[in-house]
């Protein structure tokens, strides 16, 4: 039988600094460290202990004494619930600072280099900016506290929205989202009236049934949408009722997909994704060029910000037109498109075939005929025979969160161009590339551009020159 332990509170405890990954820390008297979530440093709190840690221990507020200057009402009636925004307590300034003290720290502790970092590059609107949100069906509403303790009888458990975080099984039920657009907002709310009342079953996690499983929403910069719907039950009547609704309430809704998902997960690149109007892509439009955007495309999430992160990578290369340079993961094409005026040629290496096809097609549409892409694996791709017939003068690189493979960064230092633009989702292991960089390369640039408002991620990118 386990032991019934009686909860620890720590009273009056400052929240000193931001943490990794969207938490705040806090240190005791003795100079335990805690992690907190959703404080704002400055903040002086009551804390609940919860998970120990070998080197440190997790912490929840439970009363917020004397807030700090820095903290703020929360847009979202959602916040603390929804694992989305860690931040949006935060004055969006400060946000900014903190973001840049973690790109500076990791170069420091990682890189083992100074960083000679621009001042962030902060987003003109915070909010409504992600051109693509995901939401999942359950009939396993979370509910709130106040719901469980009321006596009211619960009869509507159906739910349209997000994960919450640490259970698998539960969808937080979401009535608006700040962070996509309001088109997209619209179709969310259309989609959740219309099936619940013609009572489509919801998924069920735990038993695996149910009609409706998933529904993606990807909006562009000219009010148009993508909307695919994941099925699990193969239900036509019920599939083309819904989609059909959808067709006739939202004109703006240039291409309606769905997918028949019978799987343990809602990934949908190993589905088959059927039109059922429209086309099978919509056009995104950045920076004077298009963008051919299907569902499994990859493409940036804040189109503004990208305009903004494209413009600062062309700015760190300073081509004069007569160099080749190397793309690796180039994903659909944006930026070896984006710099092919600039450059005489350029060549992407993706892994993704869908991705490679896109980015072929992004090619085409631009009227585009010096850049050229290659499918494989990035750590094969850089051959003898690849290099000796197209010798890059500068290598950019926009890998997965994990980095670089190591692989990789041993052929740029064989290779040796005299440039590399190095654009990374995460500060740590870009850090940590860098560092391996730095016995040919030295680290002339480091840029950091805000793509995600009131989350802790952040982009940055670092220019390394040939010593």
């Amino acid at each position: 039988m386990g032991r019934n332990r009686t909860p620890q509170y720590l009273d009056n405890i400052q929240i000193i600094d931001a943490g990794a990954k969207g938490k705040s820390i806090a240190k005791t008297n003795d100079g335990q460290v805690i992690l907190v979530s959703y404080g704002v440093p400055g903040d002086t709190v009551e804390l609940l202990l919860t998970k120990k840690r070998r080197h440190f221990r997790e912490g929840i507020i439970t009363k917020v004494y004397n807030p700090s200057k820095d903290r703020i009402l929360p847009k979202c009636e959602h916040f603390g619930t929804c694992g989305g925004c860690k931040w949006q307590q935060m004055d969006y300034q400060k946000q900014l600072f903190y973001k840049q003290k973690e790109v500076a720290t990791n170069l420091k502790r990682i890189g083992k280099v100074e960083p000679p970092s621009r001042p962030i590059i902060g987003s003109e609107a915070p909010f409504h900016y992600r051109n693509k949100m995901e939401f999942s069906f359950s009939n396993n509403r979370w509910l709130s506290k106040q719901e469980l303790m009321s006596k009211v009888q619960i009869t509507q458990r159906n739910a349209l929205g997000f994960h919450v975080s640490g259970m698998w099984d539960k969808v937080l039920d979401i009535e608006n989202c700040h962070l996509h657009t309001s088109l997209s907002n619209d179709i969310l709310k259309a989609v959740k009236t219309f099936t619940l009342e013609h009572k489509m079953s919801f998924f069920d996690y735990k038993n695996k049934c149910g009609l409706l499983r998933n529904l993606m929403i990807r909006t562009n910069t000219k009010d148009q949408a993508m909307v695919l719907i994941q099925f699990h039950d193969d239900d036509k009547e019920k599939r083309e009722k819904l989609l059909t609704h959808l067709q006739d309430r939202f004109p703006n809704i240039h291409s309606l997909l769905y997918a028949i998902n019978r799987k343990n997960n809602d990934s949908i690149y190993d589905l088959d994704i059927e039109v059922f109007a429209g086309k099978d892509f919509i056009l995104e439009y950045l920076n004077g060029y298009k963008f051919k955007i299907n569902a499994k495309s990859f493409f940036q999430t804040n189109t503004k910000q990208a305009g903004v992160l494209y413009k600062t990578i062309a700015d760190f290369a300073s081509l004069s037109g007569e160099e080749t340079l190397y793309d690796l993961y180039s994903g659909t094409g944006s930026i070896a498109i984006s710099l092919a005026k600039q450059g005489k040629k350029i060549i992407g290496i993706e892994t993704v075939k869908e991705a490679v096809t896109n980015a072929r097609e992004n090619a085409d549409i631009n009227n585009i005929d010096n850049v050229s892409f290659l499918l494989g694996d990035v750590k094969n791709m850089l051959s003898q025979s690849l290099v000796e017939t197209s010798p890059p003068d500068i290598i950019i690189t926009d890998p997965p969160r994990e980095g670089i493979h190591k692989d990789v960064v041993k052929r740029c230092l064989e290779i040796l161009p005299k440039k590399i633009v190095y654009v990374s989702c995460n500060a740590a292991t870009q850090a940590r590339d860098i560092q391996l960089l730095l016995g040919a390369y030295s680290l002339e640039k480091s840029q950091a551009v805000d793509m995600f408002p009131h989350t802790h991620h952040i982009e940055n990118i670092a220019l390394l020159s040939k010593k």
